[in-house]
């Protein structure tokens, strides 16, 4: 058993999609999350300054008594850990992996969407990995880069993100994909209008979800798992200013979050 805390952090809000999961199928253990809401959305920068902050994230989540790392990002996760993986400390994973095995394991005619950043589509880490684990498998991806500024604003539903739903999902929803990896931790925001377009049919696969739940396998076959009966406690960590976060934080996480959000300058990491 180890009751120290678990460290998640992603370009923002989107990772709380993990947090929420974490909860979720590990109740007792404690976490810390860092949202990197200062420099958000990562999708939009090269793979040099993904790189770097991805360091600087991982640098400030060691600086706690963490015994594993969530890269809860599609594009941290894609562009950055497989070029640095070797020089984290702490035990590391990101969402492609879980994502990629969950997506291959229920689709049902072998058609699967990726949609995510342009970062994580540009890398083309979904499509070789879904290849690599099965190469009979149809990948059909495309970026949808609004998709964070609207979630980070709080367009989860109505109008205006149906509009761009719509509009982003069309050409994957024409190749009759089954399946659909929502490759970034803000889309399962939007659950309820991709769902809703894609239609009920089409799985969607949450990046995040699938990522905690390998996390708890992983801990569980270490003997890692926090031993405490208590409820654990979660402290959060962000870059820029933390109003916006709490709303949002805790309407999505269905419990209030003020008070337990910290700003931090990221840049001394």
């Amino acid at each position: 058993m180890d009751n120290r805390a678990i460290g998640i952090f992603d370009s923002g809000l989107g990772g709380l999609t993990c947090v929420k999961k974490v909860m979720e199928i590990m109740p007792n253990e404690n976490i810390i999350y860092f949202g990197d809401t200062g420099r958000v959305p990562y999708g939009t920068k090269s793979k040099e300054t993904i790189i770097k902050y991805v360091r600087q994230n991982i640098n400030f989540l060691e600086t706690f008594d963490i015994k594993f790392i969530i890269i809860a990002c599609g594009t941290a996760s894609s562009a950055a850990l497989p070029n640095i993986q070797d020089e984290i400390k702490t035990e590391v994973i990101g969402v492609l992996e879980p994502t990629c095995r969950e997506a291959i394991a229920v689709t049902k005619n072998g058609k699967i969407g990726v949609i995510g950043t342009q970062g994580t589509i540009n890398s083309g880490k979904y499509l070789e990995t879904i290849n690599r684990i099965n190469p009979d498998t149809e990948v059909y991806s495309t970026a949808c880069p609004m998709f964070v500024p609207l979630v980070e604003n709080g367009y989860t539903e109505g109008e205006v993100a149906r509009i761009i739903v719509e509009e982003y999902l069309a050409p994957v929803k024409e190749k009759g994909v089954d399946t659909l990896i929502m490759g970034c931790t803000h889309y399962p925001l939007l659950r309820k209008e991709i769902q809703k377009f894609m239609g009920d049919d089409v799985r969607l696969i949450d990046s995040g979800a699938a990522a905690a739940v390998e996390a708890k396998a992983h801990l569980l076959k270490n003997g890692s798992l926090c031993g405490s009966e208590n409820a654990g406690t979660a402290k959060y960590y962000v870059s820029d200013t933390v109003v916006g976060f709490e709303e949002l934080g805790s309407a999505f996480l269905d419990k209030h979050i003020e008070g337990s959000v910290h700003k931090i300058d990221i840049e001394k990491y």
